[in-house]
């Protein structure tokens, strides 16, 4: 499709360009009130955003000459970055953090992130895959280190680019030897080339998958590219720390799968019922050692911890293995798994971070053995906690259980993984462990108390809000898979 004929198909895209382009403008002219007023047409905009994705076409075709896929696939996920990024705009301005900030240029960063998303979902060329990592990386450096004053929030910046840019550097060149191979960037002419490599090019093509997936494990916070996640999570802003936790992690998985399912595929289709890599490629395997180390790594560093932050950062290393276990059999069904998990996995990870803002903010407090009766303080706040922690741990009645049920079916019909799915099965115990910590300190070890603490009813809101799908979809999940079931249509280039 030609460049004036996609555009379109690019309208929520547009939405968003228009947007920053409006913030930009209204930061700099606007002299006072400038925060609110950003903040409102940052809402605003992310709205009409929505509606332009919810009234867009449901078709499936590549736009600017094939380097953007429109599919239901695509779709699905920026729901996914657009309700986080509402979240986090909307619960932006009751965070004590960002006093004194300048909050203006914090909604813009947050929208040009988003728009980074978009395209990761989107992309079919090897160019954008770059790019748009790009556009999400250098946008989530600032964010994570915005507060100025704080020591922390600047070494966690640090930190983060520099690891951002040498995960960035390993995967572009995997991504050259991709190019090399196959004399085009487009996803499909890669996949066309592969399948017919020879095999003195064998050795070549693993040393590519392994380079690429150091990019790509660097922002899902895959073992052993993780070591960035702690300590960023720890000194960005707590509501950046949430947004990390969802977003960028969604996306990543949102571009490895479609990504490395269709070029290292030994079809380009990714809608068939069986997915088997390009030949001489151990594909699977070595993605179920990254799973596993993953899942094991992150759950008993997070054993460790008694800062609350660090502890769910690690958890969410741990979480992105349990995913990753999914993704050595890359079929229909397991698509739809990690799909169902990254929905439910938005709401209880923005939740459970949203209650340690609201801790913060009321206490100061960051350290588990503060939160002491907090569950007789504010048990409005500490019940749906409790209810986030459960459902990260994956105990019924939650949207958890029902995510990790469907991450170990895929695993335990295929068979020939079924020691990964205990390995996870076993690993969703030991995190019991530390979860339950918390509730623990929440419920058991604090006095009773008649006086309760009430936070600002947005906050409380939104933390209620999300506590409605993590138990509504552990026992009805049906319209969620639906959801899913309907967005697992790729782009293919014969369509």
């Amino acid at each position: 499709m030609s460049n004036f004929d996609s555009l379109a198909y690019f309208l929520p895209e547009l939405a968003l360009t228009v947007l920053i382009v409006s913030l930009v403008l209204a930061s700099v002219l606007l002299k006072s009130d400038r925060d609110r007023i950003v903040w409102i047409i940052s809402l605003a905009g992310l709205a009409v955003t929505a509606v332009l994705l919810a009234i867009q076409p449901a078709t499936d075709q590549s736009i600017f000459m094939g380097a953007l896929a429109v599919d239901p696939y695509s779709r699905f996920f920026k729901w996914i970055f657009l309700v986080a990024t509402a979240v986090i705009i909307i619960a932006s301005p009751y965070t004590k953090q960002l006093d004194g900030s300048q909050r203006h240029e914090y909604y813009l960063f947050l929208i040009a992130v988003m728009f980074g998303l978009f395209l990761m979902a989107s992309s079919l060329d090897l160019i954008i895959v770059y790019l748009s990592i790009e556009i999400v990386s250098i946008g989530s450096f600032i964010l994570a280190g915005f507060l100025k004053d704080d020591p922390r929030s600047n070494e966690s910046s640090l930190k983060y680019v520099i690891y951002g840019a040498l995960s960035s550097g390993v995967m572009l060149y995997g991504l050259s030897l991709l190019f090399g191979m196959a004399g085009s960037t487009n996803v499909f002419e890669v996949q066309a080339a592969l399948v017919v490599l020879p095999e003195k090019a064998h050795l070549t093509l693993a040393v590519a998958l392994l380079l690429i997936l150091v990019g790509f494990g660097y922002k899902i916070s895959m073992v052993p590219f993780h070591f960035w996640t702690p300590d960023v999570y720890e000194g960005a802003p707590t509501t950046i720390t949430a947004y990390l936790s969802v977003a960028p992690k969604a996306a990543g998985f949102a571009l490895a799968l479609r990504i490395l399912g269709t070029a290292f595929g030994s079809t380009g289709d990714l809608n068939i019922g069986d997915w088997s890599p390009v030949p001489g490629l151990a594909f699977g395997s070595v993605i179920a050692i990254f799973a596993a180390l993953t899942m094991t790594v992150g759950n008993f560093l997070a054993i460790q911890q008694n800062s609350v932050k660090r502890l769910l950062a690690y958890s969410s290393i741990a979480h992105a293995g349990y995913m990753l276990m999914a993704a050595v059999i890359l079929n229909g069904q397991a698509f739809g798994a990690i799909m169902f998990y990254l929905a439910i996995y938005l709401c209880m990870n923005l939740g459970a971070f949203l209650v340690t803002i609201f801790v913060h903010n009321r206490f100061g407090y960051d350290e588990i053995d503060d939160w002491k009766g907090f569950g007789f303080q504010a048990p409005l706040i500490a019940v749906p906690m409790g209810i986030f922690l459960f459902s990260l741990t994956g105990l019924p009645p939650t949207a958890g259980f029902i995510g990790k049920v469907y991450l170990f079916s895929v695993l335990i019909e295929a068979g020939q993984y079924w020691w990964l799915a205990l390995v996870g099965i076993l690993n969703s115990v030991v995190s019991l462990y530390y979860y339950a910590r918390i509730i623990k300190v929440m419920f058991l070890d604090g006095e009773p108390t008649d006086e309760t603490v009430t936070g600002h009813p947005v906050m409380t809101g939104l933390i209620l809000m999300l506590t409605v799908p993590v138990l509504l979809f552990g026992i009805y999940w049906t319209p969620l898979m639906g959801a899913v079931q309907s967005s697992l249509k790729f782009f293919t280039q014969g369509m």
